[in-house]
């Protein structure tokens, strides 16, 4: 079942007008969160991330959108579901329907999916970059938008190509992030990730796993721009997003990878998870 609008729903009896604005022209923002033996995984980031981007995208935010209320909307959906350990929660903003580019108004409905969630993490995980179009620098690429044809398209040319995944790179020929997450690459004890100006994601666990490494004794977290040649270069890359968590990468291109310090890192986020 779905929950529209606090109103529980079978999928088949969910009809959205041909004039949704999330469909005609993008306008929408998303959280995509893990619920965990009962427990929604970093709610309070993924509500401060989704009051942002509501406010960058000029909607108007109901009085009732507190953190207690979505985190109940939540699990009220959840509960509903097949018995699982975890779920993959979607939480989709968009504002109400009316206008064209211009909208006539800036309220909003929201809508609740939910799935079981099996472990999401492999052994083996190649990636490579996708070279065909950039993510463009600007606060814009930071916030969950419907607008993800970029990602789709990168994540075709992986399935064509027997990827896992793909590195982004923005107009300055910078890495950015992977078709769905925040990338890190290890050199020696300095982990680096690329900031927010390259036009990178604005991700939960990247956040979380700066928080880590920030307090961490034998590594150096830098925020910093990087080539895809220095991936190449790297003792170790990882991928991590609000699902997998942290994902190690064995493979980009010929350069295979052991992952070792993305595996500690790993069960140091799995804790964080748990203590919140």
């Amino acid at each position: 079942m779905v929950n529209v609008n606090g109103e529980l729903l079978f999928e088949e009896n969910v009809s959205l007008s041909i004039n949704n604005r999330a469909f005609l022209y993008g306008d929408s923002v998303f959280e995509t969160i893990k619920v965990s033996n009962n427990r929604v995984v970093f709610m309070e980031d993924h509500y401060f991330r989704l009051m942002a981007s509501m406010r960058m995208m000029r909607m108007k935010i109901p009085m009732s959108f507190t953190l207690e209320f979505l985190q109940e909307e939540i699990m009220k959906t959840v509960k509903l579901q097949d018995d699982s350990p975890q779920y993959r929660v979607r939480l989709s903003v968009f504002r109400d329907e009316g206008g064209y580019y211009t909208p006539e108004k800036n309220t909003i409905s929201y809508l609740i999916k939910v799935s079981p969630l099996v472990n999401p993490v492999r052994e083996e995980y190649k990636i490579d970059v996708f070279k065909d179009f950039y993510v463009y620098s600007g606060l814009l690429s930071t916030i969950k938008t419907n607008n993800k044809m970029l990602n789709t398209l990168a994540s075709i040319f992986a399935k064509e190509n027997e990827l896992d995944n793909c590195v982004l790179v923005n107009e300055q020929k910078n890495v950015a992030e992977v078709t769905n997450g925040n990338i890190f690459i290890v050199k020696g004890n300095t982990i680096k990730t690329p900031p927010l100006t390259d036009g990178c994601l604005k991700g939960i666990v990247r956040k979380k796993m700066i928080d880590i490494l920030t307090k961490h004794p034998d590594y150096k977290i830098e925020e910093a721009s990087f080539s895809p040649f220095e991936i190449q270069k790297a003792d170790e890359v990882f991928i991590t997003n609000a699902i997998m968590g942290v994902q190690p990468v064995t493979q980009y291109k010929k350069k295979k990878f052991t992952p070792k310090v993305s595996l500690a890192l790993a069960n140091s986020l799995k804790v964080s998870e748990i203590t919140g």
